[in-house]
């Protein structure tokens, strides 16, 4: 059984989460709560840590030690029902990882058929439904080769919105489109955020970020350096690594 999450519990929790592949230590104790409904982006350079750290938060890579709650489900524990954890935790990736061989609407319809055992009339209405959310209306039985980056990106999207998770994790999903494709995957994002989907995103899109989030992280070497709402951060950051970052990204 889930604990039950009273409303200001965080939804997601992380306490002194330590990572090390052999002797490289990638996360040194990090440790911040997400609200439920909360945009929270986190924001470094490369390799110092975030794409590990969300990683972890969905036990692809288990943790050295620390907690990691989610919606009340203990990531760390041995005895961890990744499928439970799974339901409650969407994730979408920079690379798509579509079935080729699926069209766009048996792509999103999957996991909730063949993973939760769901009626197959109802999930192909709510995967239908979700393929007009990302605005993808009439691509459903398009293949993956026949759509752009930005388009096969949003039903990577819908697809995990078809679990029900109560949290999505985004992992630099603009970092491999076109600019021009940019702007209609992070228009998805933002409709989810404002639908009141909890997020917690690792992003370049120092603008996005700005403008979506509700609270920034900025790690360096596995640290979490400063954090804050955007409109401080970006404007006045206190740590001088902060600063350096920003002036070379913004």
């Amino acid at each position: 059984m889930h604990d039950a999450l009273t409303d200001d519990a965080p939804i997601v929790q992380l306490i002194d989460v330590r990572k090390s592949f052999g002797t490289l230590e990638v996360l040194r104790g990090i440790s911040f709560d997400v609200r439920r409904g909360e945009v929270v982006c986190i924001i470094g350079p490369s390799g110092s840590g975030k794409s590990t750290l969300i990683r972890c938060i969905n036990a692809l890579v288990p943790v050295t030690s620390g907690t990691i709650r989610v919606a009340g489900i203990e990531v760390a524990d041995p005895k961890l029902d990744v499928l439970a954890l799974r339901r409650r935790v969407g994730m979408v990736f920079q690379q798509y990882n579509l079935f080729p061989h699926k069209t766009a609407l048996q792509n999103v319809m999957m996991a909730p058929i063949h993973v939760l055992g769901q009626e197959r009339r109802a999930v192909e209405a709510r995967a239908r439904a979700l393929m007009n959310k990302v605005r993808l209306a009439g691509k459903e039985d398009a293949y993956p080769g026949e759509l752009s980056g930005g388009q096969q990106q949003r039903v990577a999207i819908a697809r995990s919105l078809a679990m029900r998770p109560d949290v999505m994790l985004f992992d630099e999903v603009t970092a491999a489109l076109d600019p021009e494709t940019v702007k209609e995957v992070l228009a998805t994002i933002r409709e989810l955020a404002e639908d009141g989907m909890t997020c917690l995103l690792v992003t370049h899109e120092m603008n996005f970020a700005r403008e979506i989030a509700d609270h920034v992280y900025f790690t360096d070497r596995g640290v979490i350096v400063e954090h804050g709402p955007p409109d401080r951060l970006f404007a006045a950051a206190q740590d001088e690594r902060t600063r350096r970052f920003l002036s070379q990204v913004l």
